[in-house]
């Protein structure tokens, strides 16, 4: 194999590793039964991957020959270590029992190891914290940095709290497995929420030089697919509706360069109108079952701005409304910030700007900087200057994404100016 050859597979390996790597680690999990073990089979796994790939060429399917490498490399290991602990020669003579995952047969199971692994991780033996953490750990490879800065709280905080649950898996022998289906509705509630997590930190990512992750966003709907196709519960299509309503938006919210574009100067006929159509559907759907939450009023929102053709065709009375429900089922202050500024565009920036100061002054989003980017475009919209620039200024402190940074420097220098 000449060197672009070589070039070209590794390229090719660095691209599987992207796109694959959590699917080959949860299936792996299911087959080794441990997190740690399965973490060291995928690092194993793409190592082998890196030396063989080049002189044997890309296998046809990748996924399926790294789970198969993994698992091998994980029983070689433990009868290594068998020589000194017997008690592992018995997990190994089991795990060679198994039978060997065949490249085409296992797909199916392979696509829903996954959802097992994420209803493992939001098992409710766990506490809500780690369900989050451990999920977005595992199940979306984000590192214990970015999901840090999403929880504020300290990386080595949050790494302890990872490792506490592995353990607690472990030593609780907490199933790999999606629950019975008469189990599954009490455990949905803590799977949604990490799904739209993972969603969120993909379609606006916390930090960084981009302002999207696709390949989280586009997982998490996955997952949101499968949830919906096994439990058509109301929330679960909810949830699906908003984020394909949402994702609709992805071509237009940046320009080629990177940089943010608010929702109004979004050039709309950029928005992907099938997503439109099936987030639309779905929402009516949830909603009209009666038993509606969040997620689904959410989604209500976002199909009332995805329906109109223009900014100013935006029906903000019947948003405003919406928040309103919303704000009475699952009270917070960023759904009243969200109202404030819905309301802001329904009756003027002055009503808008009094009820954004009333939240701030609660405290609770003293250190948000959207609250307070909010706050800064009102007070531009009524000509006051001086607070606008230093609502900006405050926002500028709190914001760690790279094209949001851009869009708040580019409005302190308008204002400047």
């Amino acid at each position: 194999m000449s060197e672009d050859q070589a070039g070209q597979v590794r390229t090719s390996v660095e691209a599987v590793y992207r796109t694959e790597s959590r699917r080959v680690l949860a299936t792996l999990i299911r087959l080794l039964g441990s997190f740690d073990l399965a973490e060291e089979a995928l690092h194993d796994a793409f190592t082998a991957a890196v030396e063989q790939w080049p002189r044997e060429g890309v296998p046809a399917n990748p996924r399926a020959w790294l789970v198969s490498a993994g698992r091998f490399k994980a029983i070689d290991k433990i009868r290594r270590r068998a020589r000194h602990d017997a008690s592992l020669a018995e997990i190994a003579s089991e795990l060679d029992a198994d039978s060997e995952i065949a490249p085409e047969a296992g797909q199916e199971e392979l696509e829903d190891d996954r959802l097992r692994l994420v209803f493992t991780c939001c098992h409710p033996a766990l506490p809500p914290d780690a369900q989050v953490a451990l999920t977005l750990r595992e199940v979306c490879g984000l590192t214990t940095e970015e999901i840090a800065r999403g929880f504020l709280t300290p990386a080595a905080t949050l790494a302890q709290r990872i490792v506490r649950a592995k353990n607690k898996i472990r030593d609780a022998r907490i199933p790999y497995e999606v629950p019975a289906r008469e189990a599954l509705p009490e455990r949905l509630e803590s799977v949604l929420r990490v799904i739209y997590l993972v969603f969120n930190e993909g379609y606006s990512a916390s930090s960084g030089a981009s302002l999207t992750r696709h390949d989280l966003s586009g997982e998490a709907i996955r997952l949101a697919r499968l949830l919906v196709e096994l439990l058509p519960e109301p929330e679960a299509m909810g949830l699906l509706a908003l984020m394909l309503l949402h994702e609709s938006r992805r071509a237009a919210r940046a320009t080629p360069d990177g940089d943010l574009v608010l929702l109004d100067d979004q050039d709309r006929a950029l928005w992907n109108r099938e997503q439109i159509a099936e987030g639309s559907a779905l929402a009516e759907r949830a909603l009209s079952a009666q038993r509606f939450g969040p997620y689904s009023l959410q989604a209500a929102i976002a199909a009332v701005h995805a329906e109109a053709r223009t900014p100013a065709e935006t029906d903000w009375a019947e948003i405003v409304g919406l928040y309103g429900v919303l704000a009475r089922i699952e009270p917070s202050p960023i759904v009243e910030l969200n109202r404030a500024v819905a309301v802001a565009m329904r009756d003027g920036p002055a009503a808008g700007l009094a009820l954004v100061d009333d939240i701030l002054a609660g405290g609770e989003l003293d250190g948000y900087a959207l609250a307070h980017a909010a706050r800064a475009d009102l007070c531009r919209r009524l000509g006051k200057t001086a607070d606008a620039l230093a609502s900006y200024e405050r926002a500028l402190r709190l914001t760690e994404q790279e094209p949001q940074r851009r869009f708040i420097e580019r409005r302190l220098r308008e204002l400047a100016e």
